[in-house]
C-alpha cells in the first residue's frame, strides 16, 4: 500500500479529531503542523508526536513538500491557502464551510483544476455510518421511489462553549450546521431545483439565526423538509444525531433517536440499531461525527491511490454551498429561490 506524507494547517478545536483520524488511517503520516498560535501548535504537536512545526504555511509546504495538505482553518483563510497549495501542485483537503462566497469557491475549484490537483471539502456528515446505511437502502429500492422526506437536527446543546466565535457571526445555524444537513439531503435525494426558507433567532445572546426550516424541491419530484435548531429543549437531547423520515411508493424509512432504523417495505419490516462505534479516542456524544471524520479521510486516501474524484470534491460542494446561499436569500426576501439563479 502506498504511504502518504500529509501536513495540516490549523490546530484548533476540530483539527484534533482530524489528527486522531489520520493516526488511525492506514498508509498515511502527518509529518508537519502549522498554526499562527504557538501555544496551540505546541499542544497539538506534543499530543501527536509531530516535531516539525511552523508558523507560516508557505514555508512549511516549501520545506516539507507533502503529498497533500489538510486545511483545518477558519473560512476566511481558505481561498489563499487553497490557491497556495494549488500553485505548488499539492492536493488539498479543505474544512467546511468551504468559502466566504460562491465566487471564492469557484475560484478555488478552478485553481485546483488548472493545477491538476485533487480538492476535497471535509464535509463529513454524509459519511456517518447511519447516513450511509440509509443511502444503501434507498439505492437498493427498499421503499420504492421516495416522494417525501424530512432531514432534521434539533437540539438545545451548548455549541458556543467550545466554539464561542459561533455566537458572533450574523450567520449561524444554516452556515455552520445546516450546510451539513442540506448536504445530506443532496446526498440522499439528488440535486435541488428550488428552495424556500424561514429563520428565527430564539437565543438573545447570539447574533445569528439559531432555527431554520427549509423546503426543497428535488429534480426527480421529491419534496424534502430540512430543519435545524439549537433552541429546542427535549427531555433527552439527541445531539448530534440527524433524524430522517422518508416516504416511498412501496414503504417508509425512519432513522430515529438512538440510531434506530425502521424500514417498512414490500419486502417486510426491518428494525436495526445503527449506533456508531466508539473509537478509542472518541467521546460521547460526538462519536458519530468523529467516526465520520475517519471515514472521510480514508475515502480521501482511497481517491488519491486510485485517481478518483472525492465524493465531497470542491466541485460537488459548490452545489451544497449554493443551497446555503439560497436559504439565506429566501429567508431575507420571503420568496422561493430558483437554484438556477444562484
Amino acid at each position: 500500500m502506498m504511504s502518504y506524507r500529509g501536513a495540516l494547517i490549523g490546530c484548533g478545536f476540530f483539527a484534533i479529531n482530524q489528527l486522531h483520524a489520520w493516526r488511525d488511517a492506514e498508509g498515511v503520516d502527518i509529518v508537519a503542523l502549522c498554526d499562527r498560535d504557538p501555544e496551540r501548535l505546541a499542544q497539538a504537536g506534543d499530543l501527536f508526536g509531530i516535531d516539525k512545526r511552523y508558523g507560516d504555511a508557505e514555508r512549511m509546504l516549501e520545506a516539507e513538500k507533502p503529498d497533500f495538505v489538510d486545511i483545518a482553518t477558519t473560512v476566511a483563510s481558505h481561498r489563499p491557502l487553497v490557491e497556495l497549495a494549488a500553485r505548488m501542485g499539492i492536493p488539498v483537503i479543505c474544512q467546511k464551510p468551504f468559502a466566504l462566497s460562491m465566487a471564492d469557491a469557484r475560484a478555488m475549484v478552478e485553481a485546483c483544476r488548472v493545477a491538476g490537483v485533487p480538492l476535497m471539502v471535509h464535509e463529513n456528515f454524509r459519511w456517518q455510518s447511519a447516513i450511509q446505511a440509509v443511502k444503501a437502502r434507498l439505492d437498493a429500492g427498499a421503499i420504492g421511489r421516495p416522494f417525501w422526506a424530512r432531514v432534521s437536527f434539533r437540539s438545545g446543546f451548548d455549541v458556543f462553549s467550545g466554539q464561542p466565535y459561533l455566537a458572533e457571526g450574523k450567520r449561524f445555524i444554516i452556515e455552520d450546521l445546516g450546510i451539513h444537513i442540506l448536504d445530506i439531503a443532496r446526498f440522499l435525494f439528488g440535486e435541488v431545483t428550488r428552495l424556500s426558507a424561514r429563520t428565527q433567532r430564539v437565543n438573545p445572546a447570539i447574533k445569528g439565526e439559531d432555527v431554520a426550516t427549509m423546503l426543497l424541491d428535488h429534480e426527480d419530484g421529491l419534496s424534502s423538509v430540512v430543519d435545524c435548531s439549537y433552541a429546542t429543549r427535549l427531555p433527552v437531547d439527541p445531539f448530534p444525531e440527524t433524524l430522517i423520515e422518508i416516504d416511498g411508493s412501496t414503504g417508509t424509512l425512519r432513522l430515529g433517536a438512538g440510531y434506530r432504523l425502521v424500514v417498512n417495505g414490500a419486502g417486510g419490516r426491518e428494525e436495526v440499531d445503527l449506533s456508531p462505534p466508539l473509537l478509542p479516542w472518541a467521546s460521547r456524544p460526538w462519536h458519530n461525527i468523529q467516526e465520520s471524520v475517519l471515514a472521510i479521510q480514508r475515502h480521501w486516501l482511497h481517491c488519491l491511490r486510485n485517481g478518483e474524484e472525492p465524493s465531497t470534491s470542491g466541485r460537488d460542494n459548490i452545489a451544497t454551498m449554493a443551497l446555503v446561499e439560497a436559504a439565506y436569500a429566501s429567508a431575507a426576501s420571503h420568496r422561493t429561490i430558483e437554484m438556477a439563479s444562484i
